[in-house]
Formats: C-alpha cells, sequence, structure tokens
C-alpha cells in the first residue's frame, strides 16, 4: 500500500510540474501578445501583429528551407524582434525644381555686346544666337520665303494676324470649334507658305509693305513669334527700356533661346478659348 501510494504521488507531482510549465508558457504567450499590441497604432501598426502590411520582401525573410513558413511563435520568454522594414515598391517621385548655373562664355559675351548694344550680327553675342537659334529656328522648306521672313523680321516689318472670315481665300475651308462667331472660328484647310505642308492655317503673315499675304500653321506661327519676342527684347534693351541688373537681362535672354529652341523643335501653345 505505500509503494502504490508513492507511485501515485510521483505522478501527480508530475502532472503539477507539466501544468505549472504550461502554465508558464501561457503567461509569456500573453505578455508577449500585450507587448505587439501596445506597440501597435492605427498611425503606426506593429507589422508583426498586422503581416498583410509587410512588404513582400520582408514576408519573404521569413522563408526557411523546403519552402515552408516558421510561425514564430511567442513559446519562449522573449517577445518577438521587430521585422526590419523594407523601401516602399510604391515609390513617391520628388517635386522636380528647374535650377540653372550660368554659363561664363555666353555671359562675357553679352556684358560685351550691353556695353554697345546694337542689331550687328558680327558680334560674338548675336553671331552666337544667329547660328545656333534664329537659323534653325527660321530654317523653313520653303528656304527663299524663309530668308524674306527672317528679313522681315530683322527690319521689324513682319506682320501676323488672325485669318478672318472675310478674308478666306478660295480653297478647302474647315470649321473649326474653338469658341469664334456662333461657336466657330475659320480655320483654312491648305499648305503652310512655310513648311508645305497641309495643315489647319489660323494666321496669315505679311511682309512689310507688299501686298501679298502668306497662310501659315501654327507651328510656323510659334517659330515666328519665338523670334519675334527675342528681337523686341534686345531692342528693348538697345533703346534703354529694360531696367533690370545685367545678370537678369542676361537669364531673360536664355528664356528667349529656349522658346525658339522649342519652337524649332515643333512644340507650341494652342488658344483654348
Amino acid at each position: 500500500m505505500v509503494r502504490e501510494a508513492n507511485v501515485k504521488q510521483a505522478a501527480a507531482e508530475k502532472q503539477l510540474k507539466e501544468a505549472q510549465g504550461k502554465i508558464d508558457v501561457l503567461q509569456a504567450e500573453v505578455t508577449a501578445l500585450k507587448t505587439l499590441v501596445l506597440t501597435s497604432t492605427p498611425s503606426s501598426p506593429n507589422r508583426q501583429l498586422h503581416p498583410q502590411l509587410q512588404s513582400p520582401g520582408t514576408r519573404g525573410s521569413h522563408k526557411h528551407g523546403g519552402g515552408h513558413i516558421r510561425n514564430k511563435s511567442a513559446s519562449g520568454a522573449f517577445p518577438p524582434t521587430p521585422a526590419k522594414l523594407e523601401p516602399s515598391s510604391v515609390s513617391v517621385q520628388p517635386v522636380a525644381k528647374e535650377d540653372r548655373e550660368m554659363d561664363a562664355v555666353l555671359y562675357a559675351e553679352f556684358l560685351t555686346w550691353k556695353e554697345q548694344p546694337s542689331l550687328d550680327r558680327s558680334s560674338a553675342f548675336l553671331s552666337r544666337i544667329y547660328r545656333e537659334d534664329i537659323g534653325p529656328c527660321l530654317s523653313f522648306t520653303r528656304s527663299e520665303l524663309s530668308q524674306s521672313v527672317q528679313s522681315a523680321v530683322e527690319n521689324n516689318s513682319l506682320t501676323v494676324e488672325p485669318v478672318a472670315m472675310s478674308a478666306l481665300p478660295m480653297v478647302k475651308v474647315s470649321a473649326v470649334e474653338c469658341g469664334g462667331p456662333n461657336g466657330f472660328r475659320a480655320a483654312i484647310e491648305t499648305k503652310c507658305a512655310l513648311s508645305g505642308m497641309s495643315r489647319l492655317c489660323r494666321h496669315r503673315i505679311k511682309l512689310g509693305d507688299k501686298g501679298s499675304y502668306y497662310y501659315i500653321s501654327p507651328s510656323s506661327r510659334a517659330r515666328i513669334t519665338a523670334v519675334c519676342n527675342f528681337f523686341t527684347y534686345i531692342r528693348y534693351i538697345q533703346q534703354g527700356l529694360v531696367r533690370h541688373d545685367a545678370e537678369q537681362m542676361f537669364w531673360e535672354v536664355m528664356r528667349l533661346r529656349r522658346e525658339m529652341t522649342v519652337a524649332k523643335l515643333g512644340f507650341y501653345l494652342t488658344d483654348q478659348g
């Protein structure tokens, strides 16, 4: 009887130790879960508690051999270490800010020209702009008319005007819906006098006192206008009408040069009114 009682006592003590061990494990799991919950907020969720918020690269770091996923249980006495956050797969592009840096050679040429401003193209300043901007911008397929246009721009005798209904020639006419009389504006579907391409010509040019008009496409008009804007500004400088300092003048000249380059490449603004 004593032996049987000892066996029962040993078995009871063994069961008690096992139960105490399970209680310790459960207490450790509760402690770990409390840690996870307390460190998770709506603005900064704990990615261990919300695995769906982890990036694919982070979730993949828990994979082990054989393709199985190991569940990092909190059954140990220590809470799990936070997972390393990977960069978001959706990159946010920073807002680009245009910057600029002055070219010393161009600025020196401008300063030299500004001491005695003139429209003489023999100066290094204007010679470069004729070669790099004005010439290419006014170089059209119809070369003879292109030269006449350039001469008229230089002499300030070129006129650009919109096409009026009363001035429509006897060619195919297309009414373009863009806010003219009765909701339409006249546009002549004909060949541009400068490019030779069939376009809707909403403007025409006149060279000096000549009675002839030449219908031009929007792209050709943009190129002519860009060059005219440049000449207008340097004439203002020549006449002493610009009250900015030399550096401000220089950057305005650079902006006008860029307009000529952009127009030459075929970009222009359209009237949405």
